[in-house]
């Protein structure tokens, strides 16, 4: 299939290209997930200080599991000890996650409405920030934001088409999610490369045209 890299592909398209590149790559994508909810899991159960120590993993985590799926719609070689890649950038992914989370809980306090409007404005700095470490987390963020004008509720309805997937999973006692958060990390990941793709091309037709 195609990467239409020069415009902005439907949601069916994203899913479509999301199954192809995860055929003959389910297993390591299951267990990559599996690993990181049981790492996460674990740090949360220790008494006390446990909540503080999953949350302070839990960015360098995402940054890891983010690049993971990177690599993996872009054809590139993973292993399986890349997940924990995002320590490597761990005071970038550390206070990312921080921010993050302060900012969505301060728009949650106004309404539910405004904080998930505000999660996704800031739902590409993770990929942002994995495909440029040098970046400091606010410009992440920045950068996420602007980015994200106008095509968040694209993002949003992707994610809502897989509600019955979703229900599915429940059914099966919640076995059916070990595929199915791995499917919306794809898409979610197609989903980014195909927004960045598009303003780059976009970019760089502006700058011939100034030529």
């Amino acid at each position: 299939m195609s990467n239409y890299t020069n415009q902005i592909i439907s949601n069916y398209q994203i899913r479509t290209l999301s199954r192809e590149q995860l055929q003959g790559n389910w297993v390591k994508v299951v267990l990559l997930c599996l690993v990181a909810i049981l790492i996460a899991g674990m740090l949360g159960g220790i008494s006390r200080i446990g909540p503080g120590i999953s949350f302070l993993v839990s960015g360098p985590l995402n940054l890891g599991i983010v690049s993971c799926f990177l690599k993996l719609i872009r054809k590139e070689e993973f292993r399986f000890e890349n997940l924990f890649d995002g320590f490597k950038n761990l005071a970038s992914a550390l206070i990312l996650n921080i921010l993050i989370g302060v900012f969505v809980f301060l728009w949650l306090l106004l309404f539910i409405i405004p904080g998930i409007i505000a999660a996704y404005s800031f739902s590409m700095a993770y990929y942002i920030l994995s495909d440029e470490p040098s970046l400091g987390a606010m410009e992440a963020i920045n950068r996420s934001k602007k980015m994200m004008m106008g095509y968040k509720w694209k993002l949003f309805s992707l994610h809502c088409s897989f509600i019955g997937w979703a229900i599915l999973s429940i059914l099966t006692l919640g076995i059916g999610f070990l595929w199915l958060i791995p499917y919306i990390k794809t898409a979610t990941a197609n989903f980014y490369k195909n927004l960045k793709d598009m303003t780059m091309n976009m970019q760089e037709e502006k700058s011939v045209d100034l030529i």
